[in-house]
């Protein structure tokens, strides 16, 4: 696109510019590009940081422990919502809510300083779905044995629609910081996420449907005659996803990607980029 419009205006001008202008025309034009991914890459980090402020607001709307306490009661809370709209969410969206919004990514993201280890991939990501698997029995147990017809309430346990307001909820509260902290700093990037998340398997199974009935939905779509393998992206993947070798295969960047886009933010041959296609 750059050398058309440098070849449009020796054409008007009747003049040849000289391969020097010309670098720094290629120059200025991959400084502006740079510039407006960065800017993608700020907005995510400021959602991220409203998020994490937010978080004493919104902590019992991702409670696993208050749909099980609501459950035994025959109410449908504000959690029990949420992770449903996450799941239907995931099929057009895929896990772009860990990567854009969820508080607790943007912990882990706050000390890849800390420990910048790459969490080892494999049968350790079926944990968290060890773990959602026994939470979702728990659950349909208690709403089979519940005393009480089902009823809803969004709001339910909090104050008002905000979640922590007592002294005794603030311990509650660092607790579950100190728990998704503690194992990115022994651990590595978003451990949390890989390993333990609750959420991430409502998100998980939605991109799953989209596959399954091939339904459109954002994803990453990658060139990959275009890569040079120079694992800029692996660098920067807050997952630590082998990016590039799911390049050179043409695989699906997979369940465990969270759509940050920071691999095509940071691709230098534009390799890489947002899609919104039918899954595989």
């Amino acid at each position: 696109m750059l050398y058309t419009q440098i070849a449009e205006w020796e054409i008007e001008t009747g003049e040849k510019f000289d391969k020097y202008i010309k670098l720094i025309y290629y120059l200025v034009y991959q400084f502006d590009i740079w510039r407006a991914q960065m800017k993608r890459q700020n907005v995510r980090k400021l959602i991220l940081i409203i998020s994490m402020l937010l978080f004493p607001v919104t902590i019992w709307y991702m409670s696993p422990y208050l749909i099980i306490q609501g459950a035994m009661e025959g109410i449908v809370t504000g959690s029990f919502i949420v992770f449903a709209l996450m799941l239907f969410g995931a099929v057009l969206f895929g896990r772009l809510f860990c990567g854009w919004i969820c508080p607790m990514g943007g912990m882990q993201e706050c000390l890849f300083d800390v420990n910048e280890k790459s969490p080892k991939q494999g049968w350790k990501n079926n944990i968290k779905y060890v773990i959602w698997t026994v939470w979702i029995i728990t659950v349909i147990v208690c709403f089979l044995f519940r005393k009480k017809e089902i009823t809803i309430d969004f709001f339910y346990m909090t104050d008002h629609g905000i979640s922590v307001t007592e002294i005794c909820n603030y311990v509650i509260y660092y607790g579950v910081i100190v728990l998704i902290l503690i194992p990115a700093v022994l651990w590595g990037k978003r451990v949390f996420c890989h390993y333990f998340c609750w959420m991430a398997p409502f998100m998980v199974i939605g991109t799953k449907i989209r596959h399954l009935l091939h339904l459109p939905g954002i994803h990453i779509v990658s060139e990959k005659e275009k890569c040079i393998s120079c694992k800029k992206c692996n660098q920067k993947c807050p997952m630590q996803l082998n990016v590039v070798e799911l390049v050179k295969d043409n695989r699906d960047f997979g369940t465990e990607c969270i759509q940050c886009g920071a691999c095509v933010d940071n691709c230098p041959k534009k390799a890489l980029s947002y899609g919104f296609k039918r899954g595989r």
